[in-house]
């Protein structure tokens, strides 16, 4: 699939991506894999630049890694278990029965549902799990930083939104999702970064890219004044603060269609 045949939300900022998106926690791999029941072949749909698979390339014999972004993937980092491939998610060139686990990393809510559903079915193997998540909208700074981070997704990136964007505001509650649902814990990511991280982070956000693609300029540059001065109030000495993104994910066993 060319890339013109997708809705492009992040080849604009792929090297951006590859830089500023942060690593998942490794709980969250860890109850992933006390799921499957084989660890043969992990699928890692909508991967951009890999960093789930990577992940979880030292649990698996092998890794299929997709994304229809050419961009994206160029900026993935090659490792002797990751075999990347350019194509769609709901058409992948993975065999019949082959796959153990299917991660979707901040992608589900992009894929056409049915299509990638019926995918997913042909390619699982016998107890095969599907898990896709994805970041909050609400990132947890400071009641300073969060009231600025508030403003800019309703005020600024308003009418950026893509319709998709409805799944993220309800943590995925609401996405069709016809698998044996398995509990997951709740998880979030957790560091401390610096301003420049967070802002990069921010731009990362596909409204926000849609925001620099119409106006030629970051999204973040109509609250930076602002952001600044309410990071300094939180910040240490090296300027960080702890960020909290919360995930939001929905799990289940692939059983046979009936």
């Amino acid at each position: 699939m060319a890339e013109a045949d997708f809705n492009d939300h992040f080849s604009d900022v792929a090297e951006a991506y590859a830089r500023f998106r942060p690593r998942y926690p490794a709980e969250l791999y860890s109850h992933l894999l006390d799921l499957v029941e084989s660890r043969e072949l992990c699928w890692d749909c909508g991967t951009g630049s890999g960093q789930a698979a990577l992940a979880l390339a030292g649990s698996f014999a092998s890794i299929v890694a997709t994304d229809p972004s050419a961009r994206q993937l160029a900026q993935a980092p090659a490792h002797p278990r990751v075999d990347y491939r350019c194509e769609p998610a709901e058409r992948s060139t993975l065999a019949d029965a082959s796959v153990d686990l299917i991660t979707a990393a901040a992608v589900i809510h992009w894929l056409d549902h049915p299509r990638f559903y019926r995918e997913v079915r042909r390619v699982a193997r016998p107890g095969c799990v599907l898990a896709a998540w994805t970041y909050s909208m609400a990132i947890h700074v400071s009641p300073e930083v969060d009231a600025v981070i508030h403003d800019f997704v309703a005020r600024v990136l308003g009418p950026y939104w893509a319709p998709e964007a409805r799944f993220l505001r309800s943590g995925l509650s609401d996405l069709d999702f016809p698998f044996e649902e398995l509990p997951m814990p709740a998880l979030s990511i957790v560091g401390r970064w610096t301003l420049p991280r967070f802002i990069g982070k921010l731009d990362t956000w596909s409204a926000a890219a849609a925001y620099a693609r119409d106006r030629g300029a970051p999204a973040t540059t109509e609250i930076i004044d602002e952001l600044t001065r309410a990071w300094a109030e939180g910040a240490d000495a090296a300027g960080t603060q702890e960020v909290r993104l919360p995930l939001h994910a929905r799990v289940g066993r692939v059983l046979p269609a009936k």
